[in-house]
């Protein structure tokens, strides 16, 4: 497979030095793509670039996931209107070691093939390197003018931004270009791919190269990705959609790719599923026949969720949607783990009540206009129950006679009730 194609018709690539498609054509090739480990887990943001790797590494070649233990105590000043907060050598080893199990979904580590992917962390070679050294080594071979000629570098001196720029945060290009010399010497690594944003990073790499080895090397980026509306990709009003499930949990992360517009579902499709040319182009069409059955929105939603999460994540996650939005059974509702049932009903209105007033079992119409109010009265909550609109835990209350007992517990702490086909509430006992 042609990996430059590949990403063309992916809207993967932004920008590319002359060069490189020959490169990748002529040999298996080695690349790296860089991470900051600035938390202990990877949000959707970094997922491009962790798919540029995967795509590389099933074009035949070699991918290096390279985490930024040494440069994330620095920290990228590339799009940032203000310092970031260094981290302690704890906290990034910490960070690091979470990152390492996350990136086993995306890629092959399996040290016995020749494109194994590998993972490096800078820190391993920055530690000892001392700043005479480097200042004498790596600093004199690029010019201050060169460095200020770059973007990420120019906006924060031209008062787009007024915070300015440490000295710490300029070494920073000449840190990550050093991270490509390293690896074009250590690991024979050819190619540096990243965000758009990071072009001058990468390309101040390649010039380093050139000056201290007289080698060549590559550079390859991919846009940033957007929202169609000109939002920021992957935040939402709680912030950052997280891969690891004690941030986001996997239910709000399918629902994160069940609600994209049909527009940014297009573009997302091709650049965050494995899906081949033919199947998305047929899924496309599908959808443009019957926009509001949503078949993008769906199968991004289990491509993604499966392959960060996992299948019995996707399954809980669909059985919890069909909870909300479906016609699902007091049996799904068991089934779901008080992670998952608390993401579903995040918002709805809760009440309390203590353990011992249901121990001996509270009368329906009590637990819902009196101890809650989920009725402004007991008369209401009579006539809507005679009606046939009052459920309990998806099933519905037959009678005003019911009595509510600790057996109705959800996770052992909450009961569901259900006014009507939309008006959920949440009863916590404890």
């Amino acid at each position: 497979m042609n990996f430059i194609e590949e990403l063309k018709w992916r809207g993967m690539l932004h920008d590319i030095m002359p060069g490189t498609e020959e490169q990748l054509q002529k040999e298996m090739t080695t690349a790296y793509v860089g991470i900051d480990p600035t938390a202990d887990s990877l949000h959707i943001g970094h997922l491009c670039g962790v798919m540029m790797l995967r795509h590389f590494q099933r074009c035949g070649h070699k991918p290096i996931a390279l985490l930024g233990g040494a440069t994330g105590m620095i920290g990228d000043p590339s799009g940032k209107s203000a310092e970031r907060n260094l981290l302690d050598e704890e906290t990034l080893r910490h960070n690091v070691e979470c990152i390492r199990k996350q990136l086993e979904h995306f890629l092959n580590f399996n040290g016995t093939e020749p494109n194994a992917a590998e993972l490096v962390n800078n820190y391993d070679w920055m530690k000892d390197y001392t700043f005479l050294d480097f200042a004498r080594n790596v600093g004199k071979l690029i010019t201050v003018n060169y460095m200020m000629a770059k973007d990420s570098v120019k906006k924060r001196f031209n008062g787009e931004y007024s915070s300015g720029m440490s000295f710490t945060e300029f070494t920073y290009q000449l840190l990550q270009g050093y991270d490509f010399v390293y690896l074009n010497e250590h690991k024979n690594c050819k190619l540096q791919m990243g965000g758009s944003d990071q072009w001058g990073n990468i390309t101040t790499g390649t010039e380093l190269i050139r000056r201290m080895n007289g080698s060549e090397a590559f550079a390859l980026t991919c846009p940033l990705i957007t929202k169609a509306d000109g939002g920021k990709f992957g935040k939402t009003e709680s912030g950052n959609i997280w891969l690891d499930r004690r941030y986001t949990t996997p239910y709000k992360f399918y629902q994160f790719w069940m609600n994209v517009s049909d527009e940014d579902a297009k573009r997302y499709i091709k650049i965050f599923t494995m899906l081949s040319k033919e199947e998305i182009d047929a899924l496309i069409a599908e959808h443009e026949q019957a926009p509001h059955l949503r078949a993008l929105q769906k199968r991004l939603a289990q491509e993604v969720t499966i392959m960060v999460h996992s299948k019995e994540d996707y399954d809980s996650a669909v059985e919890a949607s069909n909870i909300l939005f479906g016609n699902a059974t007091s049996d799904s509702l068991k089934k779901l783990d008080k992670e998952t049932f608390l993401s579903v009903f995040e918002g709805v209105p809760l009440f309390q009540v203590a353990t011992s007033e249901i121990e001996a079992g509270m009368p329906i119409l009590e637990l819902l206009a009196e101890k809650t109010n989920i009725f402004p009265s007991k008369g209401e909550a009579r006539k809507m129950i005679q009606g046939g609109g009052v459920s309990v835990n998806k099933t519905k209350v037959e009678s005003i006679d019911v009595r509510i007992t600790t057996e109705y517990l959800l996770n052992g702490a909450y009961i569901l009730v259900q006014r009507g086909k939309k008006n959920y509430f949440l009863v916590e006992v404890k």
